[in-house]
């Protein structure tokens, strides 16, 4: 391939700056209004766009709305403008559009030829479809990320100037910014065409109209202004005219108000997102707190199977045994080390008995299923049993002859108050009683005395 040829192109100051807070500007931007292109990418496609806008100051980074063939429709950002060309030692500027799609520095651009209303695409063109997408090797053979927006530029340039894209179409009465050249062509100064004089064709409206990238839109399409016809003018021809324009404008409100719509819808799934990941966090919590429930409990159920299978092993082992002794005596099922450990288990067992029996009594008075006299002889018979006051235990300690001695006051004074006689009759047998008790109290000490 003939390397395309070299074009040097100065560019302003201003306009270098406000192109850079341009693209600073859309490329920053998140939420739904963020373009569609991935973040490491970003930085690589600012570079590109700014180059591109240094080396051809005709191409303009903008943001307008590409329509996909499946009818999706995405805010991407373009370059808009006119490409030089050498043609016959001629420089022709033709009008393109560079589009960068999602998937830019990737892979490469679409790019379109954007005839003007004098200007038809050139039929069989081997780079130019009749839709006027632009298809040459450079873009066949793009390699990320060494290529780039000016070399594709150059090589649109190189391309175009071999074969020429555009040509204008004869008019009754051309304007005056047209001028012929040699033979039957027709030149422009501000856009090129190159064709044979006696073909005609409908004229091609312009592509999309997007705005500025110094407006305030953010992206939105302004119509193109409508032109009063004049006397020249084919009727047909200006009421074509002013029907496209009216059913772009319609097109252009139907979507921005579908744009609204999307963004509001959006902005309520944005919200319907963050509380799901709102319960996904509880739910994930609650799963993770079921989880340490769990494992403590299949660790109790370990311990509980262990133990379980402890007391199986320990049945086993015995069964036989309690097979060979028949029936056992229940008090036989301990057995003490030594006599004197025996000796200390019955009287404790004697002592524990004697002190069921007297709060049984005690409870029995209280409640009046028997009588105070009847009480005080079953604890007279009580205290004549085997091991009343010890034998192995001390005196001092033996709690069946304390429990006797102190009970047995305090109901017999109970007992002697409920006469109803006179009040120095009472108290003689109060005082007699208490003086009886306290040497009943003192024999029992004596004989504790003499059983030890």
């Amino acid at each position: 391939m003939v390397p395309p040829p070299a074009i040097h192109a100065g560019s302003s100051s201003p306009n270098a700056q406000y192109t850079q807070q341009f693209l600073n500007s859309v490329l920053s931007q998140r939420g739904p209004s963020a373009l569609p292109y991935v973040e490491d990418g970003k930085w690589l496609i600012r570079q590109h766009l700014l180059s591109l806008s240094e080396a051809f100051p005709s191409l303009q980074p903008k943001t307008a709305i590409f329509t996909h063939n499946d009818g999706r429709t995405v805010n991407l950002l373009q370059a808009d403008g006119t490409v030089p060309m050498l043609f016959q030692e001629v420089t022709y500027n033709i009008p393109i559009v560079i589009w960068l799609m999602e998937s830019y520095p990737r892979h490469p651009p679409l790019v379109y030829v954007n005839p003007t209303r004098d200007m038809v695409i050139k039929r069989a063109h081997p780079y130019v479809n009749p839709s006027g997408m632009v298809s040459i090797p450079y873009l066949h053979n793009w390699v990320y990320p060494s290529s780039n927006l000016v070399d594709l530029a150059r090589n649109l340039s190189h391309f175009f100037g071999r074969d020429p894209p555009l040509y204008s179409q004869r008019r009754p009465n051309p304007n005056s910014n047209f001028t012929p050249s040699t033979g039957n062509s027709m030149v422009s100064s501000n856009s090129m065409s190159v064709g044979s004089a006696g073909i005609t064709r409908p004229v091609i409206p312009p592509r999309s109209y997007s705005q500025s990238p110094y407006g305030s839109g953010g992206g939105r399409i302004l119509p193109s202004p409508q032109r009063l016809p004049s006397a020249t003018e084919d009727p047909t021809e200006v009421f074509k005219r002013n029907a496209i324009n009216k059913l772009v404008e319609s097109l252009h409100s139907d979507i921005g108000a579908l744009r609204k719509t999307r963004e509001a819808e959006m902005e309520g799934l944005f919200n319907a997102q963050a509380m799901l990941r709102q319960r996904e966090e509880q739910l994930s919590k609650g799963l993770r707190e079921m989880q340490d429930e769990k494992e403590g409990l299949e660790q109790q159920l370990q311990m509980v199977l262990m133990n379980t299978d402890v007391l199986e092993g320990w049945l086993r082992e015995n069964e036989g045994k309690m097979a060979d002794m028949g029936n056992v005596d229940v008090d036989d099922a301990f057995e003490p080390c030594d006599a004197l450990s025996k000796q200390m288990l019955e009287s404790t067992g004697s002592d524990l008995a004697i002190e069921d029996v007297i709060y049984s009594l005690d409870k029995a008075v209280q409640q009046g299923s028997i009588p105070f006299d009847q009480y005080l002889r079953n604890v007279r018979t009580v205290s004549h049993w085997p091991n009343f006051f010890g034998s192995f235990m001390t005196f001092e300690e033996s709690y069946s002859c304390k429990v006797v001695n102190r009970i047995g006051l305090i109901y017999l004074c109970r007992y002697i108050l409920s006469f109803q006689s006179e009040s120095r009759n009472v108290m003689v047998l109060l005082l007699i009683a208490i003086k009886r008790l306290s040497s009943v109290e003192a024999l029992f000490c004596r004989l504790g005395e003499g059983i030890r």
